[in-house]
């Protein structure tokens, strides 16, 4: 038998080994719904046309992670680094015991049986990445014969993007006519004002499209004044969970791919949420009635 060997990118940043037992007790059927798997890569190649080159992440790491952190389910996000290769997510929703449900990512030649397949398994989204570093975009029609596709099963999109994106990208998002989830509120860039006129389109597309959602996930992505409170980050994401607290989920984001200067601990990353979500009645409907209306309804 050939087992596939992967060499992780010399910089790589591997997820934090021991992170700390969270002081705030998530509510009871809370998800994490916003992470991934990376292999491993000897079972699960990850994908030629790849970007980067991961350390291994398993589904029992992430089993194991959820359990710590007192989640009781998790919503996995195909990675990058696997393309449109969903075998190794695909494999934590057969083995979650109805707790994960799955964003993939397909090319406009999946097959219907394909997608009922991934549907059954509890696939519920899928994901277009506009990030330039990550990925290549492709073109709007290429995203339009897949959002048909899926249209039938119910989906919604994943988009992730940039200001910049938003801005080149508005009228194609708005045309979609599918529920769509944004990544991380569009990584806003924490050091311009948060009422100022960048973050205040995103705010608009959010309030013009009722169909569009936000994670308001990843401070340790956008922070510059760092962990553990992240409060740079903060005032943007307490605006969002504020404004549209019924549009609103959180994640993870274990196990931090193409993290450079830091690994954030998951920990304090659960920590982080009651800064956000400051009553008991809005952190139900981040971690818990959100989620589960959109992933398990």
């Amino acid at each position: 038998m050939n087992i596939l060997t992967f060499a992780k990118d010399a910089d790589w940043l591997d997820w934090h080994p021991n992170p700390s037992k969270p002081t705030f007790r998530v509510p009871a059927g809370a998800v994490d719904a916003h992470c991934h798997v990376f292999g491993p890569g000897s079972l699960f190649p990850f994908a030629p046309e790849r970007k980067y080159t991961p350390c291994d992440a398993s589904r029992n790491q992430l089993f194991a992670l959820r359990d710590f952190l007192g989640f009781e389910k998790n919503v996995v996000v195909q990675a990058t680094c696997h393309g449109s290769d969903n075998s190794a997510l695909l494999d934590v929703l057969e083995h979650s015991n109805d707790k994960a449900r799955g964003v993939v990512t397909v090319k406009p030649h999946v097959t219907p049986t394909e997608l009922a397949r991934m549907h059954e398994l509890g696939v519920r989204g899928v994901r277009f990445n506009y990030v330039k570093r990550l990925v290549d975009p492709k073109p709007d029609e290429y995203y339009r014969e897949i959002i048909e596709k899926i249209r039938p099963l119910g989906w919604h999109v994943v988009l992730y993007f940039e200001p910049a994106d938003l801005r080149e990208k508005w009228d194609f998002f708005t045309s979609l006519n599918i529920p769509i989830v944004i990544d991380h509120m569009g990584r806003p860039d924490v050091t311009k004002p948060v009422d100022g006129p960048e973050f205040a389109e995103f705010l608009r597309f959010m309030q013009e499209n009722p169909n569009v959602y936000s994670k308001v996930s990843c401070p340790d992505r956008i922070t510059v004044s760092g962990a553990p409170a992240y409060a740079d980050v903060v005032p943007f994401a307490r605006a969002v969970v504020e404004e549209f607290p019924d549009r609103v989920l959180w994640g993870t984001d274990w196990p931090h791919p193409n993290m450079k200067q830091e690994m954030p601990d998951d920990g304090i990353l659960v920590d982080y949420v009651p800064s956000i979500a400051m009553s008991p009645a809005l952190q139900e409907k981040l971690l818990v009635a959100n989620p589960n209306n959109m992933y398990w309804s």
